[in-house]
């Protein structure tokens, strides 16, 4: 005969379950973004609002349908294994190009910054509370955005991740490496910046075949190398001094 059931052991279970879920999604984000909260003036906070809440019509933007056509096909294969869905997957890639596009920012680093932040993972969530692809903090939607938007919606998530980074790199008069760090929260610590740079330029490097010259090649080489020479070593000066 089993013995009379304890309703304590149901309770156990259910505490055993509820952490391992949330270990689950702790663990789901790659490098936990953690932009850190600083008060904006109110003309900052007018324009980045505007740039999150702006009606636009939306269409992906490229010089010609078959360049279009070809970027698409050739970060799809890339992108496969880790969004194995093609509709899901389709959608993700014209949503990042559109959203980097719109925000003055290269559609190439947008992917390597998602890969380092989420590991391409819709419903991550960092230790710290950053959410979705790009790892927002929540705080930005009160400081500019609109209550109750949802960061972990595709666009409204990825619109958000490239409004935030297009401000620090304007804050850091183009500097890629301090803005990436402010990006994380790790302002003035190369790794996070050389996680972004080395999945930039190593899984999503792209070179259209229109623009394939060898002076294209030789400037995105040595825009690679001069991100890389801006970090920082071990003994706090940088690789090219």
């Amino acid at each position: 005969m089993w013995p009379p059931y304890d309703h304590r052991h149901r309770l156990s279970a259910g505490l055993i379950i509820a952490a391992f879920v949330f270990a689950v999604l702790v663990s789901q984000s790659a490098t936990a973004g953690a932009q850190q909260y600083a008060p904006l003036s109110a003309s900052v906070r007018t324009l980045l609002h505007r740039a999150i809440s702006g009606e636009d019509n939306w269409r992906i933007s490229f010089h010609s349908a078959p360049e279009g056509r070809a970027w698409l096909k050739e970060m799809s294969r890339r992108l496969e294994k880790s969004m194995p869905d093609a509709a899901i997957r389709h959608r993700f890639l014209e949503t990042v190009h559109y959203e980097a596009a719109r925000a003055g920012l290269n559609p190439q680093l947008i992917l390597g910054l998602i890969q380092v932040e989420s590991r391409f993972n819709k419903y991550a969530i960092s230790r710290s509370g950053a959410r979705g692809y790009m790892q927002v903090m929540p705080f930005w939607v009160k400081l500019i955005g609109t209550p109750h938007q949802d960061l972990f919606h595709l666009r409204t998530n990825l619109r958000y991740g490239c409004t935030i980074l297009r401000y620090y790199l304007d804050k850091e008069k183009g500097n890629l490496f301090r803005a990436l760090g402010r990006y994380n929260g790790s302002i003035g610590q190369a790794s996070y910046p050389a996680k972004v740079v080395n999945a930039w330029h190593t899984r999503w490097r792209y070179f259209p075949q229109r623009a394939m010259t060898q002076q294209t090649i030789h400037g995105l080489n040595t825009s690679r190398t001069n991100a890389l020479n801006a970090m920082p070593t071990s003994n706090g000066g940088s690789r090219s001094e």
